[in-house]
C-alpha cells in the first residue's frame, strides 16, 4: 500500500542523508547508492530512477531530485543571461506531469536536489536547489543553488536573495567543473599516475598541462594528466619535463644529485621512459600543449 510522507519531513530527511554520504564517500556519489536511498518510517526512499525529473513514491505531487548525465563535455550545463543554471523539460510537452511538477515546485518554493552527472555511475548531490523560472518556449527551467544555512527549516520563498543566489550557483558551477575535471582524468588514465602508475586515488592529482588560469588552460582531459603527489609538484615545478612524443626528462641537475632511494628511483629513474597514456586517442594528452609546456622546461634547466 502506497502511503505519502509529510513532504517537509522527507526533504530534511533526503537532505541529512546526504550529508552523511558525501562525509563518507566524498562530494562523488556512486549512482548505485542514490537509487538504493534510505528508509523513512519503514519506507523506501530512492533519490534517483531512470527519469530525470524524479519523485518518489512517498511523495505526492513534487519531483525530489532532477538529474543530468555525463554527455563527456565539461561543460554540458547550461547558463542562463542571469547566471543560473538551465534544465531542460521533460520532452517538448509543457504539461507533461514532471514538468507540472517542477512547476509546483517554482511556485511552493520547494528544494529539490540536484544529480549532476560527472562519468557514467558517478554524480556530485547539489543541494538545495530551487526552481526560479520557466520558459516554455525554449523548454527549459532555470534552476538557482542556495546554502542550506539560509534556509533552515525549509520556510518558503522569503528567505531567497536573488544575488546570493546567482553568486552560490556560480560558485558551485566552477566546483562542478572542477570535479568533473578530476573524475574524468583519473577515469581515462584507469586511476593510476602516468608516470609512476600509482593507484591509490587519494594520492592521485588530476594535474593540468596548461594551467586553467592561462590560455589553453580548458579543463579537458587532453590538457590533463594523472599524476601521484611527489610528481604532480615535480612536474609543475619543472623537476621533469614531458615531450610531446610522451618521453619524459629529468633535468640534468636533479640527475647529477645523490639523495637517496626516493631521488633515485622516484624521478631519476623515470628519464627517458615513456609516460602512460589513456586508450582513446581523444582522452590522451594534447601534443600540442605538451610542446608550450616542454618548452617552458627547456628554458628552465
Amino acid at each position: 500500500m502506497r502511503v505519502h510522507l509529510e513532504d517537509k519531513r522527507v526533504r530534511i530527511a533526503a537532505f541529512d542523508w546526504l550529508d552523511e554520504q558525501v562525509r563518507h564517500y566524498g562530494d562523488v556519489l556512486p549512482r548505485s547508492l542514490l537509487a538504493q536511498g534510505f528508509e523513512l518510517e519503514g519506507q523506501r526512499v530512492p533519490l534517483v530512477s531512470r527519469q530525470g525529473i524524479f519523485k518518489p513514491k512517498v511523495l505526492r505531487e513534487i519531483p525530489i531530485s532532477i538529474t543530468t548525465s555525463p554527455s563527456g563535455g565539461l561543460y554540458d550545463d547550461r547558463m542562463s543571461q542571469e547566471g543560473f543554471i538551465l534544465y531542460s523539460y521533460r520532452g517538448t510537452d509543457p504539461q507533461h506531469s514532471e514538468n507540472i511538477g517542477l512547476r509546483k515546485a517554482m511556485l511552493n518554493g520547494t528544494p529539490l536536489i540536484y544529480f549532476h552527472g560527472i562519468i557514467p555511475g558517478k554524480y556530485m548531490a547539489i543541494w538545495p536547489v530551487f526552481i526560479v523560472g520557466d520558459n516554455s518556449n525554449s523548454l527549459q527551467f532555470s534552476v538557482a543553488v542556495d546554502d542550506l544555512h539560509y534556509y533552515a527549516g525549509l520556510k518558503t520563498a522569503e528567505s531567497a536573495d536573488h544575488g546570493r543566489r546567482i553568486y552560490i550557483t556560480s560558485s558551485v558551477r566552477h566546483r562542478l567543473h572542477q570535479r568533473a575535471f578530476r573524475e574524468r582524468v583519473l577515469d581515462a588514465y584507469k586511476e593510476k599516475c602516468a608516470l609512476c602508475k600509482l593507484r591509490h586515488t587519494e594520492l592521485l592529482d588530476a594535474a593540468h598541462i596548461i594551467p586553467d588560469r592561462e590560455p589553453g588552460g580548458d579543463p579537458v582531459v587532453s590538457n590533463g594528466l594523472a599524476l601521484c603527489k611527489l610528481h604532480h609538484a615535480a612536474f609543475d615545478n619543472f623537476f621533469l619535463g614531458i615531450r610531446p612524443d610522451y618521453v619524459i626528462e629529468v633535468r640534468p641537475d636533479v640527475l647529477d644529485e645523490e639523495d637517496g632511494p626516493m631521488l633515485l628511483h622516484g624521478l631519476q629513474g623515470l628519464n627517458e621512459k615513456r609516460i602512460f597514456v589513456p586508450r582513446s586517442p581523444r582522452f590522451r594528452p594534447s601534443p600540442e600543449r605538451l610542446q608550450i609546456k616542454y618548452q617552458q622546461f627547456l628554458e628552465m634547466r
